[in-house]
């Protein structure tokens, strides 16, 4: 590409900033539509907010509170959507929720809200709900701290177990239909000319740069208000923290997902199975600063596990097991005032005045991210000089997704390779995909597995040839998801860095670069100290 922001530089019909779940859908969106399009990300795919969420597909039950119908309804449609078009990455997971004395949401209520959701589900692949009595929730759930439990219910919901492979996925889908990618390329400036979009100027490690476009998507999360830079606006993004902790499984932990109302706040969290694991969450609280700099405090720490102890009793003591955290910034519309909660999860697409054809995502769910794609190409292509399809991605299914008979043949072929557990992980992390790992895997040098994990070496080099890794951080929290595992990944690390020395693919001066930058968020996040 041009190294120079000018007439010269590449043109595109559409530039799309930050290739998080946002970006990366409207990408999708826009290049199977027939767009010509750029995305330009500042670091790598899904390393922002998209990897910190609770990791749930949900319809958002929490959100009938604020009597948000529509968005309901419109998540409900998305699961459903995302449970038939990517089974590999998506699956269905029991949530219940036990009722104590004194909770602001009672048993009545929470049956109320229940059957709205069953109601705005109709036609839904998933089970319908259940109420339980004080002895029934026990008998589900018998490590529940019985005193004052008055009854409970349950009800289903999806979980995405790797959301940052759903965001590549959908740069896959984009790129394979003609879209072009620059990671670890910050935009410095939106261009405007005489009122209207004509492009981007940006910085990478190869230097200034820049592209044309006359539609500018400024999906760069809680960033979009720096990427607009001096664009007059009113500002749009008045982010709010979420914080998880990752703990290991305790004495009478749950083995379905947990959906119950803290004693301090009567703020609903999650308590999840998740990666062998347990993930609990999340905190809400409103947020100013760089958004890459935001971690867990102390205070939020000792929040998540003594509400946790409180509900599980057996989890006595967690703030002092927990393996690592995660947390986010939701890219939520400014509102100085009032409840966190209650600051709408909708999205807003917002046109630009003063820059004809640029226009900035503010808000978003996970769950939402197709629709919101569909939102925004309705917007935008009225603005082209000639006509493209429409609603494309409706009925199509993720690049990794597999017919039944597909995905059972390729199984028994891994399995007869790797075994059960392997065959199974593999098609959960790349879908389709493992059958390209499985064919680099059958050279000699990269049937290897990392530092006692289960990943292949072959992983690591599909990963930079085939899915825009660069880093060691991308490889292991972002592709081959080992760094998920209890120990963050730091196992498979040093291994992961040899493998690619050895393979010629790095020097050793590399291979110790990225592994001190590792270490980095392994310490922010609170890897190194359980590590110990």
């Amino acid at each position: 590409m041009s190294t120079q922001a000018g007439n010269s530089d590449p043109e595109f019909e559409l530039i799309v900033i930050g290739a998080g779940i946002n970006g990366a859908a409207i990408a999708r969106e826009a290049a199977v539509a027939g767009f010509k399009v750029l995305i330009v990300e500042r670091g790598d795919i899904a390393c922002g907010t998209s990897s910190a969420s609770s990791r749930l597909i949900h319809g958002g039950l929490r959100y009938l509170e604020h009597a948000e119908i529509g968005l309901v309804y419109e998540s409900l449609r998305e699961r459903e959507r995302l449970l038939q078009h990517a089974p590999h990455l998506v699956d269905p997971l029991e949530l219940c929720i036990p009722v104590y004395r004194g909770a602001r949401r009672g048993r009545w209520q929470i049956g109320v809200g229940l059957a709205l959701y069953d109601l705005l589900s109709a036609g839904k692949s998933l089970p319908r709900r259940r109420m339980f009595g004080r002895d029934e929730m026990l008998a589900k759930m018998p490590g529940l701290n019985p005193e004052g439990l008055v009854g409970g219910a349950s009800y289903y919901d999806a979980q995405v177990r790797y959301p940052e492979r759903l965001v590549v996925e959908n740069v896959r889908d984009a790129v394979e239909h003609g879209a072009v990618l620059e990671t670890y390329t910050r935009v410095t400036r939106v261009r405007v000319e005489r009122g209207r979009a004509a492009g981007v100027e940006w910085q990478s490690a190869r230097g200034p740069g820049g592209a044309r476009a006359p539609l500018i998507v400024n999906a760069a999360g809680p960033w979009v208000d720096e990427v607009l830079g001096p664009i007059r606006h009113t500002r749009l993004i008045g982010g709010t923290k979420g914080s998880h902790i990752v703990v290991p499984p305790f004495p009478g932990a749950p083995r379905v997902g947990v959906y119950v109302e803290a004693g301090t706040d009567h703020r609903p969290f999650f308590i999840l199975p998740w990666n062998e694991l347990l993930l609990i969450g999340t905190t809400d609280e409103r947020f100013e600063g760089d958004p890459s700099a935001a971690g867990i405090d102390t205070r939020e720490r000792a929040y998540l596990a003594g509400e946790t102890e409180r509900v599980f009793p057996g989890a006595a003591g967690l703030a002092g097991r927990v393996l690592y955290t995660s947390t986010g910034v939701r890219p939520l519309p400014y509102k100085p005032r009032g409840a966190e909660g209650a600051i709408t999860r909708r999205h807003i697409v917002r046109r630009h005045r003063a820059a004809r054809g640029v226009y900035s995502i503010v808000g978003g769910k996970l769950t939402t991210h197709r629709a919101l794609a569909e939102d925004v190409l309705a917007k935008v292509r009225h603005e082209l000089p000639r006509p493209v399809s429409r609603n494309v991605t409706r009925s199509r299914p993720l690049p990794g997704t597999l017919a039944v008979a597909e995905r059972d043949a390729l199984l028994g072929e891994l399995r007869a390779r790797f075994g059960e557990r392997q065959a199974q992980r593999l098609l959960r992390v790349y879908g389709k995909s493992a059958a390209g790992v499985g064919e680099l895997a059958a050279r000699p040098e990269l049937t290897e597995r990392l530092g006692g994990s289960d990943v292949l070496t072959a992983e690591l080099v599909h990963a930079l040839t085939k899915e825009w890794a660069v880093t060691l951080e991308d490889l292991l929290q972002r592709r081959c998801m080992a760094g998920l595992d209890a120990d963050f990944g730091l196992h498979a690390a040093p291994a992961a860095a040899a493998a690619l020395t050895r393979l010629g693919i790095w020097d050793s001066a590399r291979a110790e670069h990225e592994l001190a930058a590792y270490r980095e968020p392994a310490a922010r996040r609170g890897a190194l100290t359980s590590a110990r």
